[in-house]
C-alpha cells in the first residue's frame, strides 16, 4: 500500500484514525498522543489520513496566463523543439524567461513530449537512427533552392554547409547551382571554418558529381571539378546512397528551418532576402543552444572542441560582439548587437 505521508509526520495512518473516531475533546487527545490542539483539530477534520499536497495554491510563473496560452499555441502548432521555443519566446513574448521555467509550463499544459504531438502514420513506427558522433571537419553541404526577388532577373540558390560535431554552419547565396559555384563554395567554406576539414557528406547532384552522368557512369570518376576540389585541400568526399536523402539529413533539417523563415518573412529586395538569411544563420551559430550538443550554442560547441582537440582548429573561435553574456541568465532587456540587427531585419 502506498502511503503519501510527509518524513518529518509526528502521527502514523492509524493515529490520525482514532483522532477522527474518538469521542474524546482535543485538549484530552493532545495530551494522549504528545500532539498541539491544532494538530489534532487538523486530523479530525480531515476525510483522510494521507497528506495533502505541498505543491502552493499559487504557482509563481515569470508569464502571465495569456502569454502561456500563446507559448502552448506555439508548441502545438509549429511543432517548436524546447530550444527554439525559448529563443522565440525570449524574443517575441518575454525576454527573462528561463529555460527551466519554460519547461514547466510546458509540462503544466501536458505539452512537454514533442513526440506525442506529432501526428504519426498508421502501422508501426520505424525506429530513428542518429548520426554518430564526430569531431568537428565532418561537413554537411547541400544546395536549396530561393524564391525569385522582384529585383532579381532569376532565382537564387542557397549553398549550405554544417559541420555534423557542432552543428556550426556557413551559407552562401549564389546566382546558379553548378559544379564551379560548387568548387568556389568549398574553396571558401575550407578559409572561413576554424578547423580542419576531413570529410564532405553531399548529395548525388551534378554540382556535386559525376556518378550520374550521360555517359551512364555509376561510379564517381574524380576529374568532377568538386571532386579536385577536394582532393587539393586532402578532403574525402562521400556520397548519399541514391533514393536516400535522410542520409544528409543534418543539413536537411536546417533548410527545413530556412523554409520557416522564407515562409514567415516577406521580402522586397534580394539584398533583404541575403541580410535576413545572413542575420538567421548568425542567431543560429552564436544563440540557439541545439539539444544535441547540450543545450548550448555551436559556437559555444566549437570552443570547448578547440579546448578538448586544439590540434584541429586553425583559428581561434570568437563569440560575436555583445554575445557573451550567457544565454541561461538574459539581462532584463535584450540589449545586444545581433538582437536589435535582428529585429530591424525583421521589421
Amino acid at each position: 500500500m502506498n502511503l503519501n505521508l510527509h518524513r518529518n509526520a509526528r502521527t502514523t495512518p492509524a493515529i490520525r484514525q482514532e483522532l477522527r473516531e474518538s469521542t474524546k475533546s482535543e485538549r484530552e487527545l493532545a495530551r494522549v498522543y504528545n500532539l498541539n490542539r491544532a494538530t489534532v483539530r487538523k486530523w479530525r477534520r480531515r476525510a483522510t489520513g494521507e497528506d495533502a499536497s505541498h505543491r502552493p495554491h499559487r504557482i509563481r510563473a515569470t508569464l502571465s496566463p495569456v502569454q502561456e496560452q500563446v507559448v502552448v499555441t506555439l508548441r502545438r502548432t509549429l511543432l517548436l523543439p524546447l530550444d527554439d521555443l525559448l529563443a522565440v519566446t525570449r524574443e517575441f513574448i518575454h525576454p527573462a524567461v528561463s529555460r527551466s521555467g519554460l519547461d514547466r509550463c510546458l509540462r503544466r499544459h501536458g505539452v512537454s513530449n514533442l513526440s506525442a504531438l506529432i501526428p504519426q502514420p498508421e502501422g508501426e513506427a520505424k525506429p530513428v537512427k542518429t548520426f554518430k558522433d564526430d569531431a568537428p571537419g565532418f561537413v554537411h553541404i547541400d544546395v536549396k533552392y530561393l524564391p525569385q526577388m522582384p529585383d532579381a532577373a532569376a532565382h537564387q540558390y542557397l549553398f549550405v554547409a554544417i559541420d555534423r560535431a557542432s552543428r556550426w554552419v556557413y551559407v552562401e547565396i549564389l546566382p546558379e547551382k553548378t559544379a564551379a559555384n560548387a568548387r568556389d563554395f568549398l574553396r571558401r567554406l575550407v578559409e572561413k571554418a576554424p578547423f580542419t576539414i576531413e570529410k564532405i557528406l553531399t548529395d548525388n547532384g551534378k554540382e556535386f558529381t559525376d556518378r550520374f552522368c550521360a555517359t551512364g557512369e555509376r561510379e564517381p570518376t574524380g576529374r568532377h571539378l568538386f571532386d579536385q576540389g577536394c582532393a587539393d585541400h586532402s578532403i574525402e568526399h562521400r556520397l548519399t546512397a541514391p533514393r536516400h536523402p535522410q542520409t544528409n539529413g543534418m543539413v536537411e533539417r536546417f533548410n527545413g528551418r530556412i523554409a520557416e523563415v522564407l515562409a514567415t518573412t516577406r521580402f522586397d529586395s534580394s539584398q533583404n532576402l541575403a541580410d535576413t538569411l545572413n542575420g538567421y544563420v548568425r542567431l543560429y551559430n552564436h544563440q540557439i543552444p541545439q539539444k544535441a550538443l547540450g543545450h548550448i550554442a555551436p559556437i559555444q560547441a566549437l570552443k570547448d572542441w578547440q579546448q578538448q582537440c586544439p590540434e584541429r582548429f586553425k583559428k581561434r573561435v570568437y563569440n560575436l560582439a555583445g554575445l557573451d553574456t550567457p544565454l541561461l541568465s538574459p539581462p532584463p532587456v535584450p540589449s545586444s548587437v545581433l538582437t536589435r540587427r535582428w529585429r530591424a531585419i525583421r521589421a
